[in-house]
């Protein structure tokens, strides 16, 4: 291996991650721009297994979008409609319990709940959306709301926001999860998602969440209209942010779906790409503990390798999967039960470990 590190130009990389020495911009675009991607991936493995050894772990998760309405109009987006539009919905409280209720005989982990910004949505929605599935469901975690979501939430709530954090921990919110980051580049934002919070907004709710003792985790979506050197900036800006507040769970490359967007005419990801985009998360998010390979998002096949390439999460069951592809498609899996993801797992190479919303560790399978 050591030949073929020097013959991709990576040896001096290689010497960092085995001195420990954090990598800088010029490395993530070295990484980006070799192809070779077996060595990245050997390099991804070498930290993927100092952090987490062979577990692999996953959550029995179910996520429900409350509505599908949003003012933002992003470009990437085929989930949200207009007020008007014939798909607009807003799931009533009693909706949100009977889906939960379907699952019942399940032993549901963690409820992730995202959603459009509806700029209808009172305040007292958000707050009796989190108590309703405690309702039902009292031991479960509520990873619930963007930093996207909760700057809407403070608008309708005219409250400060650690005082309106507050009001949704006493309700029973326990994590965030790490949407709406996309690319933290302002030519990104001008052309895609132009209504949408700005790159230094989205750090600022993130700072708040942390500081309320709120973890999150981070997303970064690629494969649009993105370039390598916005994608490193972009990895070492939340970098910096988590050597700041050290509330960052996970960190989750988000592959984007042209499909039924404005942006259909951009050609999907590849595996190839997929890979490279974890193994370089891991490599350069060394404050991070953990990296998800999104099965859902990029094949269970595909996530199996990324095991191999520096990830260590495989997300979860996730029932009722919306956000990042068209409403009614029918091309991908939307849910795998528990059995099937402990094979798939097993059948990688890696161990299995059940965990909650937390990273809390629930069995060692």
């Amino acid at each position: 291996m050591e030949s073929r590190l020097v013959a991709s130009g990576l040896e001096k990389i290689h010497q960092k991650i085995v001195d420990g020495v954090r990598l800088d911009f010029d490395d993530g675009l070295a990484l980006y721009r070799t192809r070779d991607l077996t060595s990245v991936g050997f390099l991804a493995n070498l930290v993927r297994e100092r952090k987490s050894g062979d577990r692999t772990y996953f959550v029995r998760n179910l996520h429900i979008n409350y509505t599908n309405i949003c003012n933002k109009g992003c470009k990437f987006c085929s989930f949200y409609a207009l007020p008007n539009d014939s798909r607009a919905y807003v799931l009533s409280i009693q909706d949100i319990q009977d889906r939960i209720r379907k699952h019942g005989d399940v032993p549901i982990r963690e409820i992730h709940m995202v959603a459009g910004i509806n700029p209808r949505l009172p305040y007292q929605y958000y707050l009796e959306l989190i108590r309703a599935v405690k309702e039902v469901k009292p031991n479960v975690h509520v990873k619930a709301f963007t930093m996207i979501e909760l700057a809407q939430i403070q608008r309708v709530a005219k409250k400060p926001m650690g005082e309106m954090l507050a009001d949704l921990k006493a309700a029973g919110l326990d994590c965030c999860p790490g949407g709406g980051a996309e690319v933290f580049s302002d030519r990104v934002h001008e052309e895609l998602f132009r209504a949408k919070l700005d790159n230094e907004g989205w750090f600022d709710v993130a700072r708040e969440v942390h500081r309320a003792g709120i973890r999150s985790n981070a997303t970064m979506l690629y494969g649009h209209i993105e370039t390598v050197e916005e994608k490193v900036k972009h990895l070492l800006h939340i970098r910096d942010l988590q050597d700041e507040t050290g509330g960052f769970m996970c960190f989750i490359p988000l592959a984007f779906d042209p499909a039924n967007t404005e942006l259909s005419h951009i050609p999907g990801t590849t595996g190839y790409a997929n890979l490279r985009e974890i193994a370089i998360a891991r490599l350069l998010l060394d404050n991070f503990l953990h990296i998800k390979a999104v099965w859902i998002m990029i094949t269970p096949a595909v996530a199996q390798l990324a095991l191999w390439y520096g990830a260590d999460d495989i997300d979860g069951t996730v029932s009722h999967y919306e956000i990042t592809h068209a409403l009614g498609d029918t091309s991908h899996h939307q849910e795998l039960h528990h059995e099937q993801l402990l094979a798939m797992i097993r059948e990688a190479g890696r161990q299995p470990v059940e965990r909650d919303a937390l990273y809390n560790v629930l069995s060692l399978n």
